[in-house]
């Protein structure tokens, strides 16, 4: 494995927006799908090239990328960086986690002891720092020990259940998406257990979801345009219908240190990034995606050192939102 020189590329380009500033970076490599950035220590931003086999990061302060070579076919689809600056990715058509020392640039893999959980999807730290990810096509959900290296798979027993978006809580458990199902599960990391929580709606098909500090779980609603509120004390299901309506197809979703939740509805062009603070219930922000217009936003994450959320499009570009401070804006 190889890295390849730092790259100076293109200034960056902005676009006005109601309620945060959106700076865009258009990626020096061209129709590798950047995605997924996350933000170290260090304040680079690093991400995946999904159909140009690499990582690569975003040098903020010189607007300089550095990219690290993959093996061809890896097609990484996620990428965590934790407290050290190790990368964990997700070798999402090679059937393993990946760890790259960015010193170094060398790479260790932990493979899938299960052959038919073929394509770890995302990934995500719990607060003792292992890693839960999902797995959509094998239809289970995995937890890396980063010490050990031993992986652990939950299948889930409905098929096509194809678990997705993944977040953690204070317990170190995992609580997923199921794209396939109008389901949320979560996985317990002392004993594997799966415990699923149907939502109201059987055409719920949910991509991403979020937790909010009150322990309530937020999720968006691709298929019907919905922003959708579980309480796992009792289960109770509350939804709201989106800005743009069920042509919404909300995908990326993040959650603010102030616990707004922020979505980007991807059936609309440009793109639009969605406010909703839990407290008024009410949605209080929609901005444009510009220029770029995103083609589609898939993940984001809040980086709250900064105010900001960073996130990829399809249109080769790398962009950062500055959300605003305030708890809750006047429409």
């Amino acid at each position: 494995m190889t890295s390849v020189a730092l790259l100076m590329f293109a200034a960056a380009v902005s676009a006005p927006a109601d309620t945060v500033t959106i700076t865009e970076w258009l990626v020096p490599w061209e129709r590798t799908r950047p995605r997924d950035p996350y933000p170290d220590a260090q304040g680079r931003v690093w991400f995946v090239g999904q159909t140009g086999n690499y990582i690569a990061y975003f040098e903020q302060k010189t607007e300089e990328f550095k990219r690290y070579e993959l093996d061809p076919g890896v097609n990484p689809h996620n990428l965590i960086v934790d407290k050290s600056g190790t990368v964990w990715y997700a070798g999402n058509r090679a059937s393993h986690i990946g760890k790259l020392d960015p010193a170094t640039g060398n790479i260790a893999k932990f493979m899938m002891p299960d052959t038919t959980v073929r394509d770890p999807h995302t990934l995500a730290f719990a607060p003792d720092g292992n890693i839960w990810f999902t797995a959509q096509g094998g239809n289970a959900v995995g937890h890396l020990n980063v010490t050990s290296g031993a992986v652990r798979l939950i299948k889930m027993p409905a098929r096509g259940a194809r678990p997705y978006g993944i977040v953690t809580d204070p317990e170190n458990r995992a609580w997923f998406a199921q794209i396939g199902a109008n389901r949320i599960g979560r996985v317990d990391p002392a004993t594997m257990e799966l415990k699923e929580f149907t939502l109201a709606d059987e055409g719920t098909r949910v991509r991403r979801l979020v937790r909010t500090s009150d322990g309530i779980i937020w999720y968006s609603d691709y298929a019907r345009g919905h922003l959708g509120r579980l309480d796992p004390a009792s289960g109770a299901v509350r939804e709201w219908p989106m800005p743009s309506g069920a042509r919404a197809l909300p995908y990326a979703m993040e959650v603010d240190h102030l616990d707004r939740l922020w979505f980007v509805e991807t059936g609309v062009r440009p793109n639009l990034l969605v406010g909703f603070d839990p407290r008024t219930e009410k949605f209080f922000s929609s901005t444009p995606v510009l220029p770029s217009g995103a083609g589609t936003i898939r993940h984001m994450v809040y980086h709250e050192p900064t105010r900001t959320i960073w996130f990829g499009t399809d249109t080769n570009m790398l962009g950062k939102a500055v959300v605003p401070a305030a708890v809750t804006l006047t429409p």
